[in-house]
């Protein structure tokens, strides 16, 4: 029989833990009170605030450290420690921000010295409950006392001064509460310069915190990571420390966005292929999720980068051709995240190529004329070079060992490969400039299909005996294209084409069904003669 647990409150220790957090929030609040809205009612002066505020705060800690170490004083010592640091560090940006009687350097060294003590306090009392209530106290506060730029720097200096206890220690948490606060205030402070009327000073000091908050985290955590690789929640806070700086393009015109979000790139794709250079791997020991974290951000970047540096015709060509390295990169190393990120790189390209180079476009001889040109037959031709990268990478990574697998890769890249061919043709069709140039290249799109199809019958036939899956599923396919290009021969070349152009087209299609009819039909007569099959 199962023993019955006692109710929460019941449990050792609960509530003295829930009234401890309590009284460390309700202390904080009466802090800044103290310190704010007194100022505001024109309560006492200036020096008494402050005085009072730091004084409190000293007798606090002071408490605390008298009680730690006697029985049962753990929770309260704790309680108290937290309440003074953070009432101290509040103190501080009040003095720095409303009073400014210390030079902002100074405040924030004055800062990172609380900070620093406080989480000091907690190495040594081996309490990460300490750790995350001074810097969460303060953080949670701090916005309260000042909204100024100067937010930002403290909140950042709590970021840093945490760094050094996650090198001794495995606490989670205190990850956590070092990083967010700085990573939410800065993505603020982004949004309002971004779309507000902020002068150009302003939104480099935003940009300065994004990249401060950056590094800190990104030089934290390849710190911890050295010490401690399985320490997933380290590269965890990374990836939320690069979201300001990932947003912070949308403050600034085109090139220096360019230049932010194409630096920032470099640096975090830099992170993650160090595990491919052997020397370097050996030195800097990145572990498998913070280069995936990295990876994925540095691509986030690229992608920004991508935007900023084309336009409409020429962004298919720069998103195949990242999809084309990731792909390259991804089946050379055997690395399925470089893959993955390039196929997601392949499928932002085709959707932007289908966005210029739609149905009703390649169909349409006014609109192709208008919108099609060597930019889009460039597109296109990256887009047939990625998907063979696809398909080859795929086999690296032996997605496709299973024949199903392969055959359902195959069926998509086949139709994804026609369509590219058909804004192929006709794109170099309409770059000519000649009046028929877009019925020539409609005309050549239609003999490739019925080329395609061609090789898919004669592969399932080659295949019927040994692989019966894959080979029907390739007759299937070399059917439904032939079907689609006979169905495209009639329907539209017989009513667009001119002349020789539909003549040419009616022949080879004419001679590709001939050849196909006849090795048909002599396959499956070999297939049902042992003679002819010996």
């Amino acid at each position: 029989m199962r023993e019955r647990r006692a109710p929460w409150w019941q449990r050792e220790g609960v509530v003295s833990r829930v009234l401890a957090v309590a009284g460390v929030g309700v202390t904080l609040i009466g802090v800044v009170m103290l310190l704010v809205l007194a100022a505001q009612a024109g309560f006492f002066g200036p020096v008494p605030r402050v005085v009072a505020g730091a004084v409190f705060s000293g007798v606090l800690v002071a408490f605390g450290m008298r009680v730690h170490g006697k029985a049962g004083g753990q929770v309260g010592a704790v309680a108290l420690a937290a309440t003074g640091i953070a009432g101290g560090y509040l103190d501080v940006v009040a003095v720095t921000t409303m009073y400014g009687w210390l030079n902002p350097v100074v405040g924030y060294g004055v800062a990172l010295g609380i900070a620093a003590g406080g989480v000091g306090l907690a190495m040594q009392w081996r309490s990460q409950a300490l750790a995350v209530m001074v810097v969460l106290g303060a953080a949670l506060l701090s916005p309260v006392v000042t909204t100024e730029l100067a937010l930002l720097a403290f909140l950042i200096v709590l970021q840093i001064a945490a760094v050094p206890v996650q090198l001794e220690r495995d606490w989670p948490y205190l990850h956590i509460v070092r990083t967010v606060p700085a990573v939410l205030a800065t993505i603020i402070a982004v949004a309002v310069a971004g779309f507000g009327d902020a002068s150009r000073g302003h939104r480099y000091e935003v940009l300065a915190a994004g990249i401060a908050v950056a590094v800190v985290g990104l030089v934290g955590t390849v710190l911890v990571v050295r010490r401690r690789s399985g320490d997933v929640a380290a590269s965890l806070t990374f990836a939320a420390a690069t979201m300001p700086l990932l947003a912070a393009p949308a403050m600034f015109e085109r090139r220096t966005a360019v230049l932010i979000s194409a630096g920032f790139a470099a640096v975090l794709l830099l992170v993650a292929v160090v595990r491919w250079i052997p020397k370097l791997a050996e030195r800097v020991r990145i572990p498998g999720h913070l280069a995936l974290v990295a990876a994925v951000a540095g691509a986030f970047a690229l992608l920004e980068t991508c935007f900023g540096v084309t336009d409409t015709q020429t962004l298919p060509v720069a998103l195949f051709l990242i999809a084309l390295t990731f792909l390259g990169a991804g089946g050379q190393q055997r690395s399925r995240v470089a893959a993955g990120i390039g196929a997601a790189f392949g499928v932002f390209g085709m959707v932007a190529l289908v966005d210029i180079a739609g149905p009703a476009t390649l169909s349409d001889q006014w609109y192709a004329q208008e919108r099609l040109g060597i930019s889009t037959a460039l597109s296109a031709a990256a887009a047939l070079a990625a998907l063979a990268a696809a398909f080859w990478s795929a086999r690296r990574l032996g997605l496709v060992a299973r024949e199903s697998d392969a055959t359902a890769v195959a069926v998509v890249g086949g139709i994804a490969s026609l369509y590219a061919v058909t804004a192929l043709t006709v794109s170099l069709g309409v770059a000519t400039g000649r009046p028929d140039g877009f019925l020539a290249g409609h005309g050549i799109a239609t003999v490739v299909w019925m080329a395609a199809a061609t090789a898919a019958l004669f592969f399932g036939l080659r295949r019927l005996s040994r692989a019966p899956q894959s080979a029907k599923v390739a007759l299937a396919g070399g059917l439904l294209v032939t079907a689609a290009a006979l169905a495209k021969l009639f329907l539209f070349d017989l009513a667009t084409l001119d002349g020789l152009l539909r003549a040419a087209a009616f022949l080879v299609v004419g001679v590709l069904l001939l050849l196909v009819g006849t090795r048909y039909a002599r396959a499956f007569a070999e297939a049902g003669d042992p003679a002819q099959r010996t």
